[in-house]
């Protein structure tokens, strides 16, 4: 592998100015919580428009640096804040990743299924234009980890779920490996898409390395501690209100997935009942066909009839499966997509919570300050590099969270118009071919008529 090569800057997302910016906390008061609310702004909380805008105020901190409300260029938001262009067909892709060729693994120890990862790319950082390499389930879920540790304010797509329910899906069936399958292309693919994630130093290494578990022993990178961090930030934190851009995309969220909820158990509902009648109809037509042997004259007619039952079985057949393996995983998939983004927004929030605490601490050693307390002069030297750091990984979150939710808003509406159009001409299928099979026995019935 050759070195990693930082990617183009995209165009943000659009941070707002803090200028613009009121806390959540913001209100009337005496002049000394007044002096303190300047010093504790929410990022991204839309402008009211009230008189006691942080942008009316001469911001500075403990040690009477003034505060910079510009977007920060710190190192933690150049590796983390590239952003995202959201027209998929205007950007140029140099990366095409392909997961197909499952595989079963019988071994003393275990049995498992690999899948082939074919690669294409035109990128500098790697050494060949294509590679091939065989991983299983658990490598994507390492890759996924590591994707989760390393880019905490980012987005990742979601894995099909890893357990079944033994003695209930045949994990080596064809038809559930070859779901799996579908699923772990859409996952690559997502990721080989996002111009953020696809230059993750653990994306170059999954898809390239002929041994992968030489990687997974090794220690935490730069990336890994810097989302270790974020992690583990909350610390006692507390937020004290959700600015209302995100507070709605948390009701989207829980909404959304409540829905998809729904429709899931009942689709699920649907296939059984489905499958149900399927064994009905199975059962039903011979019927007739056994009845015909012992009528001359309307064994023709019964023989068409079961034959016809036949041919509404099979479609019914075919449309169950295609709900099965093409509805439903789409469904679960975006499902698990809600819980992905919770999880962000969780992150997003814990970190604004540690800003604010942090913020209005400078704020009260400011004041202990004016009023004579002279303090330890270090502490106020560390103060405002500690807030600073806080702000921007908050502006961090907010930028790479809007971008992502974006992106994603505009992928979940091309898979449901795709999904929904399938469904929509798989259930006209279904019908055209049971029409077609009952009207096939109306000339046998006239033809029995006009003999008579």
């Amino acid at each position: 592998m050759a070195g990693a090569v930082t990617p183009k800057s995209l165009p943000s997302s659009g941070q707002h100015d803090l200028h613009d910016i009121q806390h959540p906390l913001a209100g009337s008061g005496s002049e000394e919580e007044m002096m303190a609310v300047a010093l504790t702004p929410s990022p991204e909380l839309p402008n009211t428009g009230t008189s006691s805008s942080i942008g009316d105020k001469d911001l500075s901190l403990p040690n009477g640096t003034p505060v910079d409300t510009s977007s920060p260029a710190s190192s933690s938001s150049l590796l983390n804040r590239l952003q995202l262009d959201d027209d998929l067909d205007g950007e140029t892709r140099d990366l095409f990743v392909t997961v197909d060729d499952p595989k079963k693994h019988v071994s003393t120890m275990e049995t498992y299924i690999t899948y082939r990862v074919a690669t294409k790319t035109t990128r500098a950082e790697f050494d060949l234009p294509e590679y091939c390499v065989r991983r299983r389930y658990q490598d994507f879920d390492w890759l996924r980890n590591k994707l989760e540790d390393s880019q905490p304010t980012h987005l990742i797509p979601p894995l099909p779920e890893k357990f079944v329910v033994k003695g209930v899906v045949d994990r080596f069936s064809e038809e559930f490996v070859e779901t799996r399958r579908k699923a772990l292309d859409k996952f690559l693919k997502r990721i080989a898409d996002h111009p953020v994630l696809s230059f993750n130093e653990h994306v170059s290494v999954f898809l390239t390395a002929k041994d992968l578990n030489s990687y997974k022993k090794q220690g935490s990178t730069l990336l890994s501690k810097m989302g270790e961090s974020v992690k583990y930030v909350t610390g006692g934190y507390k937020l004290r209100s959700r600015p209302l851009e995100f507070a709605a995309m948390g009701d989207y969220l829980d909404t959304f997935a409540l829905k998809l909820g729904t429709i899931d158990r009942i689709a699920q509902r649907i296939i059984k009942e489905e499958v149900e009648y399927l064994a009905e109809l199975r059962e039903y037509g011979p019927v007739y066909s056994t009845w015909a042997g012992l009528e001359v004259e309307l064994m023709e007619p019964l023989e068409g009839v079961s034959a016809c039952i036949g041919n509404c079985s099979t479609a019914l057949e075919e449309l169950t499966e295609d709900m099965t393996e093409d509805f439903l995983p789409v469904l679960r998939e975006y499902i698990l997509y809600t819980e992905s983004m919770k999880n962000v927004l969780k992150k997003r929030d814990q970190v604004q919570a540690e800003y604010e605490a942090k913020l209005e601490a400078a704020a009260l050693k400011r004041e202990e300050r004016a009023g004579g307390s002279r303090g330890d002069l270090e502490n106020y030297r560390l103060v405002p590099t500690d807030v600073e750091r806080c702000q921007d990984r908050v502006e961090c979150f907010n930028a790479d969270l809007k971008a992502d939710m974006e992106r994603w808003q505009n992928n979940k509406g091309q898979d449901f118009r795709q999904l929904l159009m399938g469904m929509a001409d798989k259930n006209i299928q279904y019908y055209e071919k049971c029409l077609t099979a009952w009207e096939s026995i109306i000339p046998l019935l006239q033809e029995k008529q006009e003999i008579k």
